[in-house]
């Protein structure tokens, strides 16, 4: 856990019983902690140079390019491939066969041999096999409308139309970028240990963004006629994410407890700062307008998703308005707002919380060095009955209720053989609950409370009853990771995965989402970010708008 004293003051953070609920957790918004936001901190602070040794693509756009970039000492080079693919063929399912594009990031510069490698290799993704000089595994689709009529224009000796830039934000979307050792690429532990590559996913958000230089690239080279600055910075990569992604908070409640931990450190700093410079102040006041034009321009088809945004439509205003001068020259203004802003809704509480964080680089960035963890759960046997019962009762009390009760046990989560992606069915009315996978952590925990008996062991106990190991350890790790658990029951009605989509990609770096169901959502990365040619902007662009 991270020393929460060693940066001078700080309010006290929330509490995670407040913090990780499935509610706020889907009200999340990017922060400069986001791993985008890091990663390009760091490529500026280096003053890194994008090179573009190889471009192979013919005039319709298909063809192969290889891009290089510096990052800690080590240069990564991307490797595009782009394809004719037939439009019967183009599916954005991970099940899918066929690509617009495939990409590799290499370790190095790819000789001729492996650039031909990858480009034979690349466009099979999990037909084909990799080495560990392979990092990430990446493809994408274009959005065939926006991408057809950017073309058309820039051959026209144009610019696109705005408005179809800044409604779509995106020429291509990813349907998978794979990571720590599929297919024989490299394991994360390959590189983790190098300056730059050593948060989060910064593989995988290094690939995202040169593949968006690519996109951009790809239609000057079809067009003939370059795509302006402006609305290359507007568009990024777009993504669908779905329920393949919501396991992975519950499969790693370590590191979920290391990025939260760091984000509400950071909160807590902030709300701690007693007063203000003018600049503060004024730079302040410049992010929440960039916010309400943010709010302005996000528009979503999911009913329930504008509702949402049309409500911090209407709390925002009543928010600048709190801001008044004597507020923001008063003692501890930050914490102020904070807490008078409780009354607001959460997605309102959430998004003044990431602005808040957003001015001060200089007391908040160094907590992204923690928010990579190699901590593992750890289970005590030694531990008596007693004291693992007072955990139950301190930290769990919202898992215990009756898992008979059709209600709470509504759903059970499986991975589709015929799909292979994770999937929730409906217990009472599909098949397949005898094959559900163990993200029922509340029920479990509520079942092991109830074997307890509080005058023996963990090691006694867990002979007595193995089954509740698992149980065990999470109950036992919450102590040293409080904000590792998502504390709501995971099989429940009420339980909607869309909410721990977008704390996740909220971390990457991701806005403007998109909700097509409570189970997937669309999203775009690098939206807003610098381009190649422009790191030295690369601390100004939370919460992408539009300058058209």
């Amino acid at each position: 856990m991270l020393d929460e004293r060693r940066e001078g003051p700080q309010v006290p953070l929330r509490a995670p019983e407040v913090v990780m609920r499935l509610r706020r957790m889907g009200a999340s918004f990017p922060t400069r902690l986001s791993f985008l936001r890091t990663l390009l901190r760091r490529l500026s602070a280096e003053k890194a140079q994008v090179t573009r040794p190889v471009w192979e693509v013919d005039a319709e756009g298909f063809g192969h390019a290889v891009y290089s970039v510096d990052l800690g000492g080590h240069t990564y080079s991307l490797v595009a491939v782009s394809t004719d693919l037939p439009p019967e063929m183009r599916t954005d399912r991970v099940i899918a066969t066929a690509w617009d594009t495939a990409y590799v990031l290499y370790d190095g510069v790819p000789s001729e041999a492996e650039v031909a490698r990858i480009v034979r290799d690349a466009p099979r993704q999990e037909a084909s096999r990799y080495t560990k000089r392979d990092l990430v595994l990446s493809r994408a689709n274009k959005s065939v409308r926006l991408f057809a009529h950017v073309v058309a224009a820039l051959r026209e000796g144009r610019q696109p139309d705005a408005d179809l830039v800044r409604q779509t934000g995106y020429l291509m979307r990813t349907t998978a970028v794979y990571g720590n050792g599929k297919f024989g690429i490299a394991d994360r532990a390959e590189f983790a240990h190098r300056p730059g590559l050593g948060g989060p996913f910064m593989a995988e958000m290094l690939t995202v963004w040169l593949i968006r230089g690519f996109t951009h690239d790809l239609v000057d080279h079809i067009g003939g006629t370059p795509l302006d600055a402006r609305l290359k910075r507007h568009l990024g990569i777009g993504n669908s994410t779905g329920l393949g992604m919501a396991p992975f908070l519950v499969s790693h409640p370590m590191l979920l407890n290391a990025w939260i931990t760091a984000r509400e450190t950071a909160l807590a700093r902030v709300r701690a700062i007693e007063a203000l410079s003018a600049k503060q102040i004024e730079a302040i006041y410049r992010l929440t307008m960039r916010a309400a034009q943010h709010l302005a321009e996000w528009e979503v088809p999911d009913a329930i998703g504008q509702a949402r945004i049309e409500r911090m439509r209407q709390d925002w205003p009543q928010v600048a308005a709190l801001m008044t001068p004597e507020v923001m020259t008063g003692a501890r203004p930050l914490d102020r707002l904070v807490r008078t802003v409780e009354e607001f809704s959460v997605d309102t509480q959430e998004l003044l919380s990431a602005l808040l964080i957003e001015p001060f680089g200089e007391c908040v960035d160094d907590l992204t060095d923690a928010m990579a963890t190699e901590r593992r759960p750890h289970l005590d046997p030694a531990m008596t009955g007693r004291a693992l019962r007072a955990l139950v009762d301190q930290h769990w009390a919202w898992a215990i209720c009756d898992y008979e009760d059709p209600d709470a046990c509504h759903q059970f989560w499986y991975v589709s053989q015929a799909k292979a992606e994770p999937r929730l069915g409906t217990r009472h009315a599909e098949p397949g609950a005898e094959r559900e996978s163990p993200l029922d952590v509340a029920r479990q925990v509520c079942r092991m409370a109830a074997d307890i008996k509080v005058d023996e062991t963990v090691a006694d106990f867990l002979v007595r009853h193995p089954e509740h190991r698992a149980a065990v350890r999470r109950v036992q790790s919450v102590v040293t990771a409080p904000y590792g658990e998502i504390r709501d029951n995971l099989i429940g009605r009420d339980c909607l995965p869309i909410d721990m989509l977008r704390c996740k990609l909220a971390f990457f770096g991701a806005a403007k989402f998109d909700p097509k169901s409570d189970r997937w959502t669309r999203i775009t990365l690098c939206q807003g970010a610098p381009l190649a040619d422009e790191l030295d902007a690369a601390d100004d662009w939370w919460l992408p708008t539009f300058a058209g």
